[in-house]
């Protein structure tokens, strides 16, 4: 189905893929592995279209291709998923899976027609999603679920799924897999990037790792292990795969504290303490309060009730100013929404929170941002 020989791509200053091999059968589910950097991502954006390629042959069906954009890639039955979707959050399931193929009765939109054939590819799926709900509304499970109904109505051949499990819970992962699974019988050719190795023993057929731009092995899955792949992705044996924890200092004063912290409807009285040199894990399912009681405890979401102290110091409610100056960072898991500024350079973006370190006499310091 896809064959790519002697792929090669550059960026200025790094090279991201060097004589990449890389092939897909129909019917098959091929994981694509390797540390961040590896190339992971480059190599799907070329098969998607996104990316031209350098050097190098890229043949779809026998024949050699070379992309003019991601729209020639999806008219031949490509298509890819990503880790930030791409849906119209305020347009219905059904104008999102339709979108650019709308079906018209005397010139208009044929909104039945159109939600006929949504309706038809969610039950293929075997989901249950009402084709009337506004995109923004649906869990980010749902929000998947739309974005390979785009694929099938698109008839896809070829399916790239960029890290599906990241935000997923248990459930939503079996569902994700028997809809590959039932993709994969329809002899659809799957392509599957995740880190997560217990996922790619558990799904796909075959898998290649990467590293540093190269493509270092192709097995089957039934012929590797969990060791063996973490070795060719990092290049070197572990001994173990986590380092060794830093001791804790449980008697002294901790470096963040909650307590009895309340969000109506999300969050009931809970209360946690970090101590110095030590790592707390908050575990729970989506929609279990997770990110409502980080995003109330950084000030960012409004509570009903609880206080947040950093090294023993209290800090005033609705207040992310006070916790960075207190030392605390917050990594959102909404990167584009709440974590970017997508409008602006990388410097910008890393100096934002102390922009005022750069600034004299009321004037920004470019230069000293770069720095």
């Amino acid at each position: 189905m896809l064959k790519l020989r002697g792929i090669e791509k550059s960026f200025p200053g790094v090279r991201a893929l060097n004589a990449v091999d890389f092939d897909l059968r129909a019917g098959e589910v091929h994981a694509l592995v390797g540390e961040n950097g590896a190339g992971k991502s480059t190599l799907m954006k070329i098969i998607g279209g996104a990316y031209r390629l350098d050097a190098g042959t890229l043949e779809f069906d026998g024949k050699p291709i070379r992309w003019s954009g991601p729209a020639e890639a999806q008219r031949a039955g490509i298509h890819v998923i990503y880790q930030e979707f791409v849906l119209f959050p305020n347009l219905s399931v059904t104008e999102n899976i339709t979108k650019g193929h709308e079906k018209r009765r005397f010139g208009l939109i044929d909104h039945a027609a159109n939600q006929r054939v949504a309706q038809a590819v969610i039950d293929r799926l075997g989901v249950k999603i009402d084709v009337r709900e506004t995109v923004a509304n649906l869990s980010v499970a749902d929000q998947q679920m739309v974005e390979i109904a785009k694929a099938l109505v698109h008839d896809v051949r070829l399916l790239i799924l960029d890290e599906p499990t990241a935000v997923l819970s248990e459930a939503e992962v079996e569902v994700l897999f028997r809809v590959v699974r039932d993709l994969r019988a329809s002899g659809v050719g799957i392509i599957y990037i995740s880190h997560r190795l217990d996922e790619i023993f558990t799904l796909c057929d075959r898998v290649t790792v990467l590293k540093d731009g190269q493509n270092v092995a192709t097995h089957a899955v039934a012929d590797t292990d969990h060791e063996g792949l973490v070795r060719l992705m990092v290049g070197r044996d572990l001994a173990s795969y986590f380092p060794a924890k830093a001791a804790s200092v449980p008697d002294a004063v901790p470096a963040l504290e909650f307590r009895g912290m309340t969000v109506p409807g999300r969050v009931q009285n809970v209360s946690l303490a970090v101590q110095p040199g030590e790592i707390l894990g908050l575990a729970g399912l989506i929609g279990a309060g997770r990110t409502e009681l980080a995003l109330a405890g950084f000030g960012m979401l409004r509570r009903s009730a609880g206080e947040v102290f950093v090294a023993g110091r209290r800090i005033a409610a609705g207040n992310p100013a006070a916790m960075i100056r207190a030392g605390v960072g917050f990594v959102t898991e909404d990167r584009k929404g709440q974590g970017l500024f997508m409008n602006l350079d990388v410097a910008r973006n890393v100096t934002g929170a102390t922009i005022s370190a750069f600034a004299q006499g009321g004037l920004l310091s470019g230069r000293a941002e770069i720095d």
